[in-house]
């Protein structure tokens, strides 16, 4: 309903400036504090006051006297130099009805595809932490792109053709179990495959000269053999590539993070695209042949560092192939969306520039840059085996939740019995919760330093605190039912005449913004804008609750008429928890 009364807004203000003569290209609607008793105001009154000869609160009294309410508009009023509109009753009867609906908040289609690429981690052994920003906001970025009616693909890129793959497969065939120091710290198939990455690089860096010579001669032949389509030395290099990748996915799937489709970089080289990118890269005027390599220079895009994409041997690079990589999501959607680590910006500057150079619409393509995760104990690094891996994250998140659960058991409002797998589910629950929505709660500019006290806060704006609500929502409704409250029929019309205390309009209000809040979400590519949201609805459903009884209310009327506020509460709730990937318990 918001979305409507915004475009009700602008065509009240744009009438009211046209009927005055004046220009109605910047209408300055903005939401007013929230001490002041209106939905949307206007500073137009600031641009004009010049125009108009007069101070901006005359200027705001003479718009707000023109301005003829439509739609869900009910009032156009002026306060100092601003207009405030108010909403009519239909706004929160729609609200309400709308909201009624299991998929309340969803978009229409816009027969708009989409591809998301995110976390697309080379396969050299398992997602550590720092990285888990990438599956966690690409993630929520697919999902809201989808809620905002975007048909949405999401991708993993899989680097099988580089240098790490080639030395990783060359240790994987030189190596035995015997030659490694540890068992793999846990048993599942990257954990084992990594030691073999780890011991050949250990062997790169110490060996005697003449070994590390032998050995970067059969590294070599490795990368010749994929530049040169060798069937046998793509499936040596695929059964490392597989294993690590299986595991991996077993990973990404706790949190969950699951793809259409895994996209191989020799993909492009097989098919010769990349061969083709790299002939039209060296006929334009900005390619140049320096320190035995093919290169771009990009100082017309402001880009000081110039763009390898061709050695001397004739072998590509990986930007390379990720450019024949984007030209294909350019032929098969009509928009790309990457998400980037903060070490990969210039990449994607380079990337565009050079995707523009080749003669592509660089307006197709989004990149949603990140920074980095940290623990207190410090950075991590997969290639020397420290750190911390995301399934160490995941795991002690679920221990700590279940100790929170557990502790919690005698303060639980709800009679209901938990059993041991009840628990299990809500630690779960909470725990992989706690983690995604404290990660993807920040601007992805910003770095993180994950805490569990804050993450694992039941009491603070938190996955569980927010999570919370929902599980109110469900036993407010099944305690409904047991004392005989009748809740009307989802697809009947709703009204809420009797939902008249500040706490039930304040919670409706802030259900009407949701749509609004995902069509912003998608708008620029920011999910953190949902768990925002998701705080102020925690806050004003928990002051409705206090304040606003359902099954003891004074009379059936006023209980039904709750009820029905209740499940559109839960309705959203839930549907904002999952834009974010996190779960909605039913039961705390």
């Amino acid at each position: 309903m918001f979305r409507q009364f915004r475009s009700d807004v602008e065509s009240t203000l744009e009438g009211a400036l046209s009927e005055l003569g004046y220009p109605t290209d910047d209408l300055g609607i903005e939401e007013p504090p929230a001490d002041v008793d209106a939905t949307l105001a206007s500073s137009v009154a600031f641009r004009l006051a010049g125009e108009a000869g007069a101070p901006p609160p005359q200027v705001a009294a003479e718009v707000a006297a023109a301005a003829e309410p439509t739609g869900y508009v009910a009032a156009a009023a002026s306060q100092g130099p601003y207009v405030n509109f108010t909403t009519t009753d239909e706004y929160l009867t729609d609200t309400l009805s709308d909201a009624q609906g299991v998929d309340y908040g969803a978009l229409p289609d816009r027969d708009t595809s989409v591809v998301v690429e995110h976390t697309s981690a080379n396969p050299t052994g398992p997602v550590h932490v720092g990285r888990a920003r990438n599956p966690i906001v690409g993630d929520a970025v697919a999902n809201v792109l989808a809620s905002a009616g975007y048909d949405v693909d999401r991708h993993y890129y899989v680097n099988d053709a580089g240098r790490q793959m080639a030395v990783f497969t060359w240790a994987y065939e030189t190596f035995d179990e015997s030659d490694l120091e540890k068992p793999p710290a846990r048993d599942r198939i990257e954990y084992d495959l990594v030691r073999y990455y780890r011991k050949g690089n250990h062997y790169l860096e110490n060996a005697d000269p003449a070994d590390v010579e032998a050995a970067e001669e059969e590294i070599a032949a490795i990368l010749r053999g994929l530049e040169e389509g060798e069937e046998a030395v793509y499936e040596r290099v695929e059964e490392v590539v597989d294993g690590v990748l299986g595991g991996m996915k077993e990973c990404l799937a706790r949190l969950p993070a699951e793809f259409d489709e895994f996209v191989k970089e020799t993909r492009f080289m097989r098919d010769g695209s990349t061969d083709d990118v790299a002939a039209r890269l060296q006929d334009t005027d900005h390619a140049v042949y320096e320190e035995e390599a093919w290169q771009l220079e990009l100082e017309e895009w402001g880009i000081d560092k110039n763009l390898v994409f061709l050695r001397s041997d004739g072998t590509s690079l990986y930007t390379t192939r990720d450019l024949a990589h984007h030209e294909w999501k350019f032929d098969n959607y009509d928009r790309a969306v990457t998400v980037l680590g903060e070490d990969h910006k210039l990449q994607a500057d380079q990337l565009d520039a050079a995707l523009e150079l080749l003669g592509n619409d660089v307006d197709q393509l989004d990149h949603v840059i990140y920074s980095y995760v940290n623990l207190p104990e410090g950075k991590m690094s997969t290639r020397r085996g420290t750190g911390v891996m995301l399934d160490d994250l995941l795991d002690e998140s679920i221990d700590r939740a279940r100790e929170e659960v557990q502790r919690r058991m005698d303060d639980r409002i709800r009679d209901d019995e938990l059993t041991d797998d009840d628990i299990e589910r809500i630690a779960r629950q909470v725990g992989i919760g706690a983690v995604r929505y404290d990660i993807v709660a920040k601007q992805p500019t910003k770095a993180i330093t994950f805490e569990w006290d804050r993450a694992l806060d039941f009491e603070a704006q938190s996955a569980p605190y927010v999570q919370y609500v929902h599980a109110r929502c469900c036993g407010i409704e099944e305690e409904a039912a047991g004392a005989g409250i009748e809740l009307p029929d989802a697809d009947a019309e709703v009204t809420p005449d009797l939902l008249d205390t500040p706490e039930e309009r304040d919670l409706l209000a802030v259900i009407a913004r949701f749509p609004a809040c995902i069509e912003e979400a998608a708008d620029e590519l920011e999910p953190h804008l949902i768990a925002t949201y998701t705080r102020e609805f925690a806050e004003t459903f928990n002051a409705f609750y206090r304040e606003c009884p359902v099954v003891t209310a004074d009379d059936e009327a006023t209980a039904r008429a709750r009820l029905a506020l209740v499940r559109a509460a839960r309705h959203t709730i839930a549907n904002a928890l999952s834009i974010l990937g996190v779960e909605a318990p039913k039961s705390m």
